[in-house]
């Protein structure tokens, strides 16, 4: 009976512990941080030309920024050739990068598969003088090298088979035709494609719902039901979240609490190759916004286009090789890591591990010094770059001073590791969960929203009020050097707002800074300043509104 009861008691044991050790479908993807986009199609062939003119806007949009007909732009599939591809190359590219998945365009808003299909004809097998598919080696290539795969698809905008939406409407008469029958015989059946033909896919990354309703969302899901462990994006349309937000090409300035989000970004203009766009980021700019996005708790998802040949051009390949040296000896400070504890650090960013953390120093300062709002005792200090390079630290009250070498070992971003005995222990933002009042509030939303850590909520003000302003009590006199707000994402409905931040000094209101966003919220530095009152004045916006504003300590 002892020995039943034991055994009875082991197996038990075993199986809470299998129950708490069950991996969750998004653990991977946490600790990947960092992936590699590609958009590629038919567009590639005008790349950015029609009829002779160049076509404002990113490449993939041609048709639709062109106003071009439909069985003129079928033509372009004709020259689409790429037999310059090479999916070995391009994931072995992406994973010398330090890229850990990758996630392609298997179908855009233009209609085109890059796969065949047996729900439309326009295809990459059929429509194009290559007639292979282009997924099936890329999909070998990266369960052979171990990159992680997702598939884009375009569920709702489709500018070619009949019944797609199209954003502005149609153009076309060719293109008119029942949504309901679009979703049904060729959206739901291509997507059942891409998830059975290829193996392991992870991610499926919708795409603009538009004219997505709730009912024609749903006719999707029994197929997600069969994938549980499949990663879709909040894309899709009808209301539904998907486990990932996708802020493009911007950093928001608080990240996503309580939300996984990866921003996706392009490296110059566009996302489908434009011959003409040459306005490349640095090698500087793109491994300093992937740590900005890591130490904000989000995930990167780097885009590159390729070209009708099948070749990703050689500036992309080349920022790609720099990331990877980088990534190469600090990448312990990117997989894995969590959100910085800090709000704000004004020579950097940082990442966390358990009871480590990592400073990412992209201003080297010129005293030798930077100092953290940090309570902890730090046990060590050394360069990620160089483990036995021990630095010194000095502790205060709230902060610590790390002392650094004469010259930076990275001149993008130096790591300096902080091991503590326990968890970081830092001062929350002045202005976290503090009291506020505003010129108005509009029904709904209100002042404290600014202060409560969640961008989901918001303040705007009444119709009539021409003053706009938020005001907040710090409680006491507190030093303030930069400040931070959020904004609903609208980047390109221009409508960025002109703020203002102001301070109480002698019963005045003063001028801090003045800042123009660009719809996607900011962060900025001013020249310090002690005060107890601060207010933001809306000075000029066509739809004032903001989600979060965050006041940051100059120290």
């Amino acid at each position: 009976m002892k020995k039943s009861l034991l055994a009875l008691l082991i197996l038990a044991s075993s199986l809470m512990t299998m129950a708490q050790a069950k991996p969750d479908k998004m653990d991977w993807w946490k600790e990947a941080k960092f992936g590699l986009f590609i958009h590629w199609g038919v567009y590639s062939v005008p790349a950015g030309v029609y009829n002779g003119k160049d076509i404002n806007g990113i490449g993939e949009w041609i048709m639709n920024h062109g106003k071009i007909p439909k069985a003129t732009y079928q033509e372009y599939a004709k020259q689409f050739n790429p037999v310059k591809y090479n999916p070995q190359a391009w994931v072995k590219m992406a994973k010398d990068a330090g890229m850990k998945y990758l996630v392609i365009t298997s179908k855009h808003h233009d209609g085109f598969t890059l796969f065949g299909s047996k729900a439309s004809k326009w295809n990459i097998v059929e429509a194009t003088p290559y007639g292979k598919d282009l997924l099936k080696p890329l999909a070998d290539e990266c369960h052979k090298q171990g990159i992680r795969l997702g598939f884009y698809y375009s569920q709702a905008q489709d500018w070619n088979n009949v019944g797609g939406a199209a954003s502005g409407g149609h153009w076309d008469k060719a293109q008119d035709g029942s949504m309901d029958d679009y979703i049904d015989k060729v959206a739901v059946p291509q997507v059942r494609e891409i998830l059975s033909n290829y193996g392991q896919v992870d991610i499926l990354w919708w795409d603009t719902p538009t004219d997505m309703t709730k009912e024609r969302a749903e006719k999707f899901l029994p197929i997600l039901a069969e994938h549980p462990n499949l990663i879709v994006n909040n894309r899709l349309g009808g209301g539904y979240n998907g486990d990932t937000e996708t802020p493009e090409q911007f950093v928001p300035a608080t990240g996503f609490p309580g939300r996984n989000w990866e921003t996706c970004m392009t490296m110059n203009d566009t996302w489908g190759f434009k011959s003409k766009d040459n306005n490349w980021k640095s090698p500087t700019v793109i491994i300093q916004t992937l740590i900005d996005i890591v130490s904000k708790g989000g995930n990167y998802l780097l885009n590159v286009g390729p070209t009708s040949e099948g070749l990703i051009p050689q500036p992309s390949i080349e920022r790609l090789a720099e990331v990877g040296k980088w990534m190469k000896v600090n990448g312990e400070a990117i997989y894995g890591t969590s959100a910085s504890p800090f709000s704000f650090l004004p020579w950097g960013r940082s990442t966390q591990k358990g009871n480590k953390l990592y400073l990412h120093v992209f201003d080297w300062p010129k005293d030798g010094k930077i100092s953290i709002p940090l309570k902890n005792n730090v046990l060590k200090a050394y360069l990620l770059a160089n483990p036995s390079k021990i630095l010194t630290v000095v502790k205060s009250k709230n902060n610590n001073t790390i002392t650094l070498p004469a010259e930076p070992s990275d001149k993008i971003a130096t790591v300096v590791v902080l091991e503590l005995k326990e968890a970081p222990m830092v001062l929350a933002a002045p202005s976290a969960g503090k009291s506020a009042k505003a010129s108005s509030e509009k029904e709904g939303t209100s002042a404290k929203n600014l202060f409560d850590g969640l961008p989901t909520n918001k303040w705007e003000p009444t119709a009539d009020d021409k003053d706009r302003w938020v005001e907040v009590d710090l409680g006491e006199n507190t030093k303030i050097g930069a400040f931070s707000v959020v904004e609903p994402w609208r980047p390109w409905q221009n409508k960025g707002q002109k703020i203002e931040i102001q301070y109480k000094a002698g019963g005045e209101w003063k001028v801090a800074t003045t800042v123009t966003t660009n719809g996607s919220g900011t962060t900025a530095s001013f020249a310090p300043v002690a005060a107890r009152y601060f207010r933001i004045k809306l000075l000029e916006a066509k739809e004032p509104t903001l989600n979060e504003w965050v006041l940051l300590r100059a120290e």
